[in-house]
């Protein structure tokens, strides 16, 4: 049985930095590609960031520049680090493994002054 659990949401200050974790268990974490995506009020969950198990990585327009995803295989744990937050980045953030089609429950982002 895979978990993906998601820590580091909170309120920050528009400009601020958030860095979420996901950690995984149960699983041979280090073979899958893991993403992040965001589900705002009444929209679709999107995509945010991906990287694969070599550390390709690719994001969406919205975040690139702002965004950066990384990987501890080690720790079974994918990382995003945001900094210049807006208040659209407001959302919940969830991360995936990719292929494997599990999901965390989620971390709550809310960017406001």
């Amino acid at each position: 049985q895979v978990q993906l659990v998601e820590s580091g949401g909170g309120l920050v200050q528009p400009g601020g930095s958030l860095r979420l974790s996901c950690t995984a268990s149960g699983t041979m974490f280090d073979t899958y590609a893991m993403g992040w995506y965001r589900q705002a009020p009444g929209k679709q969950r999107e995509f945010v960031a991906h990287i694969i198990s070599g550390g390709i990585t690719n994001y969406a327009d919205s975040v690139k520049g702002r965004f950066t995803i990384s990987r501890d295989n080690a720790k079974k744990t994918v990382y995003l680090q945001m900094s210049s937050l807006k208040p659209e980045d407001t959302a919940t953030y969830y991360c995936k493994m990719v292929g494997a089609n599990y999901w965390g429950q989620g971390t709550q982002v809310t960017v406001s002054s």
